[in-house]
């Protein structure tokens, strides 16, 4: 029996494979992923700042813009990775020098570095976009692995793009050749067998970044609101028109007994009943709920500020603030308020929201809203404040 004769690089013939095109894909799927990787690191820093970095109060809204970028170019790195990945497969089928020499050590060298790549970009993207849908199927830690594996990637890709430096540099610039719709056979060129041609391929996926960009980008620009198709939130739907991560029956809290107290344990320890809360200086901020998954919604909210809080107490200047939440367990039952943060007059521990008072569920009866914060941080059913000094 005639056994099956296996393909060679040579057997794919459509332009639409050539390093023209790979190039051109694989620019845009890098201007994705850097973006995507520096507004993650922020986010990454927000949550685990290191002692060096200063992360700055303003702009109050800097959060929402990041991590909505963070999310949109992930979810749109997804078919520029798939297209840039169509384009060079038949280089899997290029045949290894023989007896092995130090091209072939190279060669193999280079697909063990794309195989890292690709295998760490797919679960990347994969653990990320279930993220979104706040679906953990898995046994490790997502951010922890989030952020190891996007360094993973920078390493690989840092690879990847110096063994294939001189390829991207000869097919960098457009030549003559990429302004003919179908290509025609020439020594470099293979000849086409389909009717796309590589301007095609490129408007076609453009189009489908753009599509899934703009039916999924909604869940943080109101203005998408309406065709957010692919958002797995919508921002304004929930208690007080502001949606819910995490609910007070998810985090223990299921009631709020008439003696609460939230105590301010400083150089002066303060003890305020809810009534005694609402007989203090009342201010007003106008800020969003900015999520990790992507969301966000702007909101108003009332209460007192903390900055007045930490005088009150005796604070010194420069006093940073633990907050202590109800929520029984969880990673995010304490959060921690930098300086630039608990000085800020934007930053309160808030009681109302939205013209009412807060429900349950937006942590009832008090919580904390500072600008440039991501959501997790924002912490629900506040009961102590702890200065440090």
């Amino acid at each position: 029996m005639k056994l099956p004769v296996l393909p060679t690089e040579k057997s794919f013939a459509s332009p639409l494979h050539h390093p023209r095109v790979a190039t051109v894909i694989g620019r845009w799927l890098g201007i994705a992923v850097t973006i995507c990787f520096l507004t993650g690191l922020f986010s990454h820093f927000q949550q685990v700042t290191p002692g060096w970095l200063h992360i700055p109060s303003r702009p109050s809204s800097l959060y929402r813009v990041t991590q909505g970028l963070h999310v949109l170019t992930g979810t749109v790195s997804v078919p520029l990775l798939l297209a840039k990945l169509w384009t060079v497969y038949p280089k899997l089928f290029a045949k290894l020098p023989w007896p092995p020499s130090r091209k072939a050590l190279g060669m193999v060298f280079e697909r063990l570095s794309i195989a890292v790549l690709v295998a760490a970009m797919a679960l990347e993207l994969f653990i990320g976009f279930l993220n979104t849908l706040q679906w953990y199927p898995w046994p490790f830690p997502f951010k922890e692995t989030h952020y190891a594996l996007a360094w993973i990637i920078v390493g690989a890709l840092l690879v990847h793009l110096a063994v294939k430096l001189p390829l991207i540099t000869a097919n960098w610039r457009r030549t003559p050749a990429d302004r003919t719709p179908v290509p025609t056979t020439t020594d470099s060129l293979p000849p086409a067998i389909t009717g796309l041609s590589r301007r095609g391929l490129f408007r076609t996926v453009a189009g489908a970044g753009a599509l899934i960009g703009i039916t999924s980008v909604g869940q943080s620009v109101p203005a998408f609101g309406p065709v957010a198709v692919l958002a797995p939130r919508k921002p304004n739907v929930g208690p007080q028109g502001l949606p819910v991560n995490r609910t007070a029956k998810d985090a223990g809290v299921s009631a709020v007994d008439a003696d609460w107290r939230v105590t301010v344990m400083g150089p002066q320890q303060l003890s305020y009943s809810l009534d005694q809360l609402r007989e203090l200086p009342q201010n007003r901020s106008a800020l969003p709920i900015a999520c990790v998954e992507g969301w966000s919604q702007g909101a108003h909210w009332e209460g007192i500020r903390i900055r007045d809080l930490l005088k009150l107490c005796g604070a010194p200047e420069g006093s940073r603030l633990r907050v202590v939440s109800m929520e029984k367990g969880g990673f995010y039952a304490t959060s921690e308020l930098p300086a630039q943060f608990a000085e800020d007059p934007l930053t309160l521990l808030a009681l109302r929201l939205n013209g009412s008072e807060l429900a349950l569920d937006h942590g009832f009866p008090a919580r904390i809203i500072a600008p440039n914060r991501p959501g997790v941080l924002q912490t629900k059913w506040v009961h102590r404040l702890e200065v440090i000094t």
